[in-house]
């Protein structure tokens, strides 16, 4: 019974959109697609979708073995599998895969790499390089790998899709200073772009996922029994932005958070300190 509810509470949440993979395959056909952070989760999930069309697919990680790994198995598939080892938040590393970039015609630039703290203020006093770390691969990566690509993306027409989070829309929570900071400041980044990019004919489109099932929110124990949404909901939403080139998807209840954090904001502060004093006791 109670899985069955879990069942329930996540397809309301979290509703299933069906994929034309016809108007997909014909909207990718032999171009070229970057993918950060492709070699597990969403970027894992996502490369193994895109590879049954025919297109190429530029994938940057961090670990070698693993995009070794994906692009063995996928070597039958109808697209063009190119791999890139790098950590994106080392700028040596940034500028070797943005020289690297500089043999393909990009059409699209996925932004799904990143990086999630979770620690309270009171122990980060002598962590700075938590906010260093995450400002690094949340933003300062993204920005400088689109300004890159601009130029080409233009020629093209292109389209920028970065993997954002719900929060970012939402009240600022505890715990989640490093974190959060980092995503919104992309996601403002890309917002105050977006008219200019817009002009010159660059798509924009931002997903604002929830909780998705993925090795990232294993090591928060308050996430084990949360509703999540799965991989496969995530890349078909993501999709969907592709086909459609809409300028962002949300969950149908976000709206609600939004309004909520707007008109309820003291009170939300209030109930943090509550629930963190309880905490503690």
């Amino acid at each position: 019974m109670e899985n069955e509810l879990k069942r329930i509470i996540k397809n309301i949440l979290f509703p299933k959109v069906k994929i034309n993979q016809a108007l997909l395959a014909e909207k990718l056909h032999k171009k070229t697609i970057v993918i950060t952070g492709g070699s597990f989760g969403i970027g894992e999930q996502l490369c193994r979708q895109l590879s049954e069309i025919n297109c190429q697919l530029v994938i940057v990680a961090r670990t070698k073995e693993k995009l070794q790994q994906i692009q063995q198995e996928l070597q039958n598939k109808p697209a063009t599998i190119y791999i890139f080892s790098a950590d994106l938040s080392d700028e040596v590393q940034l500028d070797q895969f943005i020289q690297y970039l500089q043999q393909y015609s990009v059409d699209i630039v996925i932004n799904n790499a990143g990086k999630s703290i979770c620690r309270p203020i009171m122990q980060s006093l002598d962590r700075f390089h938590d906010f260093q770390r995450t400002m690094q691969l949340n933003y300062f990566a993204p920005v400088k790998l689109c300004l890159a690509l601009i130029p080409q993306l233009e020629k093209n027409k292109g389209h920028i899709i970065n993997i954002s989070a719900i929060n970012v829309l939402l009240a600022p929570t505890a715990y989640w200073a490093a974190y959060q900071a980092s995503k919104t400041a992309f996601d403002q980044w890309l917002r105050c772009a977006e008219a200019e990019l817009l002009i010159e004919g660059i798509k924009i489109s931002t997903a604002y996922l929830p909780l998705v099932k993925t090795r990232m929110i294993e090591p928060t124990a308050a996430y084990q029994h949360a509703p999540t949404m799965s991989r496969q909901q995530a890349v078909d939403h993501i999709c969907q932005l592709i086909i459609e080139q809409r300028a962002y998807y949300k969950p149908w209840w976000t709206l609600l958070g939004q309004v909520s954090s707007v008109f309820f904001a003291r009170n939300w502060v209030k109930l943090m300190q509550f629930y963190l004093k309880k905490k503690k006791c």
